[in-house]
């Protein structure tokens, strides 16, 4: 396992700095003040660090779903059953969730992935490596060859998908449990307070708030996951789903893919990327600021900065959907805006002070 994470790090690409700077030049030569798109001038420049390639093309993109169960759900810390999370992927295959919805409009496919759901959904593509979790307040949630091959099947899923022609991936989950989860994957990789980075996911009572934060205090005391070994604590407190999500945005900086974060679980997949294989915050986008109590914190961390503040908390990856036409128009206007040599003005330039 630990040669394959070597050979990953190997593998991560390295920003093209000339791409950058010609994608810089490009921006620069519109007519319109300098750098008056803010952070969307940056992600069109830092998409294009990573192609390789200043000619900026994301018309070919798909919201990847991770699906998975959690254990954890035994213990009290959801709203819904487990069978939701099959119910959901069923509906994610007729095009029928609020992601699918969204993703119509943004003009993405939608591809849900099965890497641990108890029950199989005909139409979810099969990356299957458990009948869900284990109770991580009671047992470690898995082993870690099977985190690795979570991980392994996200990582190959973006040299699939790449090969297929997709230019940019939105990360989505869908696991009943996943934010006891994520919120425990913090707590043990930032060694914070469980109260203090679990909220109420889709919506708890205060007492199912209590029996959340107590799962994920038992299993950091009973398990003891090392947060010098980012493999250790995925496999005793995280999900397949969460696991699936890692290996994209791994797969993303090997294979020169853009990988846009949604919200809370998406961005704790993010940060376990990046401490499994440092360098690989290269390909990921980040798109809105999830209303979970950690989020803000664990984009820091990641030193990404979202553009889109609006309280969401939906998961799907309908957070980073969002992200798609605030990109095609910014790119409308890079790929097709009058330069200042097309109308005769002199062009702007840096004067300095704010």
């Amino acid at each position: 396992m630990e040669d394959l994470l070597q050979v990953w790090q190997n593998s991560l690409r390295k920003p093209d700095q000339a791409a950058r700077e010609a994608a810089q030049r490009q921006w620069d030569s519109i007519a319109k003040p300098l750098g008056s798109l803010g952070a969307l001038e940056k992600l069109v420049m830092d998409i294009a660090a990573l192609t390789g390639d200043p000619a900026v093309d994301i018309s070919q993109r798909a919201v990847v779903v991770c699906c998975a169960d959690n254990g954890v759900v035994r213990e009290g810390v959801t709203q819904t059953g487990q069978e939701v999370t099959a119910r959901m992927a069923a509906e994610m295959v007729k095009m029928g969730s609020s992601v699918c919805r969204m993703a119509r409009t943004a003009h993405a496919d939608v591809i849900p992935v099965d890497l641990g759901m108890v029950r199989r959904v005909e139409g979810v593509l099969d990356r299957h490596v458990m009948d869900g979790t284990e109770d991580m307040a009671r047992r470690p949630a898995m082993t870690r060859e099977q985190a690795m091959e979570a991980i392994s099947a996200g990582v190959d899923l973006v040299k699939d998908l790449k090969a297929q022609g997709y230019g940019l991936l939105v990360s989505g989950e869908m696991g009943i449990g996943n934010t006891t989860t994520s919120s425990a994957l913090v707590a043990a990789l930032l060694n914070l307070p469980a109260e203090t980075v679990t909220g109420r996911g889709a919506g708890l009572s205060d007492a199912g708030l209590h029996r959340k934060i107590w799962a994920i205090e038992r299993a950091i005391t009973v398990h003891r996951p090392d947060p010098k070994d980012p493999l250790d604590v995925l496999s005793k407190l995280g999900g397949l789903d969460i696991a699936g999500m890692t290996g994209l945005f791994i797969g993303g900086a090997i294979y020169g893919v853009p990988v846009v974060i949604d919200g809370f679980i998406s961005a704790v997949a993010a940060l376990m990327a990046q401490r499994l294989c440092p360098g690989a915050d290269v390909a990921m986008l980040p798109s809105h600021c999830s209303d979970e109590p950690a989020a803000k914190r664990v984009l820091m961390v990641l030193n990404k900065y979202p553009i889109i503040f609006a309280n969401m908390r939906l998961g799907e990856g309908t957070g980073g959907v969002c992200l798609l036409p605030l990109l095609d128009m910014a790119l409308a206007v890079y790929g097709g805006q009058t330069t200042f040599d097309a109308v005769g003005i002199d062009a702007y330039t840096p004067q300095g002070g704010k």
